[in-house]
């Protein structure tokens, strides 16, 4: 009877890691996934980059590391390929900061830049992406204050000076402003 025990004990065992892999498998999936519907839903794409590219109707695991500027990596903590890296630089994308580029936990690299992006950066979004090692959101048209969570993101390489930059001016500050404040003194 002991050996019986001791073969459901670990048949127990066996299907507990088993479903938590594979919970965790669709977890990571179907975040990664809601973060990238969400910003092809909330941005404007008027040259069509994602029309065929971004199509979300095949379900394969990992199936978005094929995306046009999406590139995918195995995280040591993960058990799947998650998305690192979003490159949508110079695409001519329209709208808002895609706010929900939070579910993308595993993101370390963002490039926004060189787009007609505009209105303000949430306030909270750097407190969802501590792995991010690399953001540009230059030659857009972003307004408002660089969030203060940015202190959050302890891996972030570096960040300019010049945190107060128009659209005309320097092409490598990581954010832009419309209007800077008159008495800022990182002018």
């Amino acid at each position: 009877m002991a050996h019986g025990t001791r073969l459901a004990i670990a048949l127990v065992h066996i299907f507990t890691w088993s479903f938590l892999y594979i919970l965790e498998m669709s977890n990571g999936h179907e975040s990664d996934m809601y973060c990238l519907r969400s910003i092809k839903e909330s941005i404007q794409d008027p040259h069509n980059h994602f029309k065929h590219s971004w199509d979300f109707s095949n379900r394969e695991e990992g199936f978005f590391c094929n995306f046009v500027g999406v590139h995918c990596e195995m995280p040591d903590s993960a058990v799947e390929r998650r998305i690192s890296n979003i490159d949508l630089r110079s695409k001519e994308l329209k709208g808002n900061f895609p706010r929900e580029i939070k579910n993308c936990s595993f993101l370390t690299h963002l490039d926004l830049s060189g787009n007609e992006l505009s209105g303000t950066i949430p306030s909270d979004i750097f407190d969802f992406l501590p792995s991010l090692k690399f953001l540009d959101l230059s030659s857009n048209n972003f307004t408002g204050e660089i969030p203060k969570s940015v202190v959050n993101c302890h891996s972030l390489n570096n960040l300019p000076k010049a945190a107060t930059l128009g659209r005309s001016q320097s092409h490598s500050a990581f954010y832009h402003y419309r209007q800077p404040k008159p008495n800022d003194p990182n002018l």
